[in-house]
């Protein structure tokens, strides 16, 4: 792990350290900090160690020692029979989806105890192509926290003809990113798996330029009938496992399984029925982490890498293996145990300390104390005072067609069948339903008949100015619209609606603020998350954001959406069963066909 330039938390590599930790160890040297009082979990040998005291110098560990051992007169900090543990390292997330930046995204981190991040930044790849990616990594490297990257590996996620991106990242400029960043340690989760299994050139050319250079490559896979040609192609790991079945296939076919939890009311809570693999069918833990996956900054704060953790003790999983799921193991998938993980000599100093529920109560960064009582200390307040400012062509990306077209279809003139696309909780899979239609006087009527909702994809990029139009089944939209620019993949603008006009409202609020969420009722804007930054992201602390995300979701849960904002986020994800609907018009997943919105009865 590579000092990063503008890190204000930086500790020195240990190559140029070990004289002085191995001074302080042996006791000839004082430390900068003694941790003492503590029961200390450890990751490596899975029990709880009592009476232990921690040795820092230079923002890292020179040695667990039985408490009272140090006798000089280095500060020392009285943990009082707490839990200490190493700082959580969550393998797999997208900052993006957290609506902040990666400066803001930390503070959310470093109070619910995760010290190192793994991201994959193919949302603002989507938008802003390589410039985007160096753009965030500059922004991870300002942050007050260990933050590596797996270079976006499927942007598009399909091909130009099914949808429009703002990005292209093809195999050269993918082996571009890792060779000018050491912080790239892997290549994102490649979302095309029918690509991947179908031998597509372009898919494993990605997959070489990852490979070639000793890269481990992420996975995004649904369908157990795609594990062993995903296997064979390379990829060793994936959070996309459902259920307990699949995630038994991964561990046999040799790939590392991460286990996502999130708020049970999302899509991103598999780690309940993916759990059984160990629990049901008694696979060994230690290929199996914990991650977040995606959050958004109201439930970054409630339920981090922590709860995730907890979840997997409710689960039946013992407090220390779970930990050790939520560090030591993501650490090793990644080769980053030398550093981060665990409590060995040597590695930093990012420790947690938890009460019996493993809620953290403070956090050491570096060896600083950078959250007391579960709040910032003024050491990390100073820190997230500056952070990085992204430059102006982030804050100018949503560009709506002009004149807009018509974000309606023409009212078929009889009956016929709807390629409809049903939502359903959690959101994540969405149901291809033919409905038989029969219009109505007008749209209004014909809506209501078969409770269906309008749905269009307008593309963003200033490519094409396409729109594209389809039907929501059982929405269960009340009035009014919601729209959002952060449409995955692709990350164009898509509105639901039930009339035009309160349509074209929420649209015309994102174009003004250049990107965000909002919901819209009787041609007034009753709830918005402003995202300037790429359309994807807020520039404001993440309390804030917060706070308009809590208001957004109340909104969305008054106008009566049947999903959440964030599986709304995903109707357009052509890379997911059944049906999608992108700015070119409706994909079938997996056969990636696209199919029309009325056909003949």
């Amino acid at each position: 792990m590579t000092a990063k330039p503008l890190n204000r938390f930086a500790v020195a590599p240990l190559a140029q350290m070990t004289r002085r930790l191995a001074e302080v160890a042996s006791a000839r040297a004082e430390p900068d900090l003694v941790v003492t009082g503590a029961r200390v979990l450890s990751t490596y040998s899975e029990r709880i160690l009592p009476d232990r005291e921690i040795w820092i110098a230079g923002g890292r560990i020179a040695a667990v020692k039985p408490a009272g051992r140090h006798r000089g007169g280095a500060p020392r900090y009285d943990a009082r029979g707490g839990l200490i543990a190493p700082g959580l390292v969550d393998p797999h997330l997208h900052i993006e989806s957290s609506m902040v930046t990666a400066c803001a995204y930390a503070e959310a981190a470093l109070v619910n105890g995760t010290t190192t991040i793994v991201c994959d930044s193919h949302e603002i790849g989507n938008v802003l192509d390589v410039n985007g990616v160096e753009w965030m990594l500059e922004d991870a490297r300002a942050a007050p926290l260990n933050i590596f990257l797996t270079v976006p590996s499927t942007v598009p996620a399909t091909t130009p003809d099914l949808e429009t991106a703002g990005g292209d990242l093809t195999a050269e400029k993918i082996a571009g990113l890792f060779d000018a960043w050491p912080e790239a340690i892997g290549l994102g989760e490649k979302m095309d798996f029918v690509a991947v299994a179908s031998g597509d050139e372009r898919a494993h050319a990605i997959l070489r330029a990852a490979l070639e250079r000793g890269r481990p490559v992420s996975g995004h896979v649904y369908g157990r009938d795609f594990v062993a040609p995903y296997a064979a192609s390379g990829v060793t790991d994936t959070h996309e496992a459902v259920d307990a079945d699949i995630a038994d296939d991964l561990l046999e076919a040799g790939l590392w399984i991460f286990l996502r939890g999130g708020p049970p009311t999302t899509p991103w809570h598999s780690l309940p029925k993916a759990i059984g693999t160990v629990t049901e069918y008694g696979a060994a833990w230690k290929r199996v982490c914990a991650c977040t996956d995606d959050r958004d900054a109201d439930d970054l704060l409630a339920f981090g890498l922590d709860w995730v953790v907890r979840e997997a003790v409710a689960r039946g999983i013992p407090k220390p293996a779970a930990w050790a799921m939520g560090s030591l193991h993501g650490a090793t998938r990644y080769g980053l145990d030398s550093e981060v993980g665990g409590l060995g000599g040597g590695l930093r100093a990012d420790l947690v300390l938890l009460n019996d529920d493993l809620v953290p109560q403070a956090t050491w960064y570096g060896g600083e104390l950078v959250v007391a009582d579960r709040k910032p200390t003024p050491r990390l307040e100073e820190a997230l005072a500056r952070p990085y400012r992204y430059p102006a062509p982030a804050y100018a990306t949503v560009h709506l067609p002009d004149p807009l077209p018509a974000l309606l279809p023409p009212l078929p003139a009889g009956p016929c069948t709807v390629n409809a696309i049903r939502t359903t909780l959690p959101g994540i899979e969405l149901t291809h339903e033919r409905v038989a239609l029969v219009p109505g006087a007008d749209w209004p009527e014909t809506l209501a008949a078969h409770d269906l909702c309008h749905v269009a994809v307008i593309e963003r990029h200033g490519r094409s100015g396409g729109v594209a139009h389809g039907l929501l089944s059982a929405f269960g939209l009340k009035r009014g619209a919601v729209a959002s620019s952060v449409g995955h993949d692709s990350h164009n603008l898509i509105v639901a609606g039930l009339n035009e006009a309160d349509m074209r409202v929420a649209l015309d609020a994102i174009a003004a603020r250049q990107g965000g969420v909002c919901v819209v009722e009787d041609g007034r804007v009753v709830a918005m998350v402003p995202l300037p930054v790429a359309g994807l992201l807020s520039d404001q602390r993440i309390g804030m954001v917060a706070d308009d995300m809590r208001a957004l979701k109340r909104a969305w849960e008054k106008a009566g959406c049947s999903i959440p904002y964030m599986g709304f986020n995903l109707i357009p994800l052509s890379v997911i069963p059944q049906i999608r609907i992108t700015d070119k018009g409706l994909v079938l997943v997996p056969e990636m066909q696209q199919v029309p919105l009325f056909e003949a009865a």
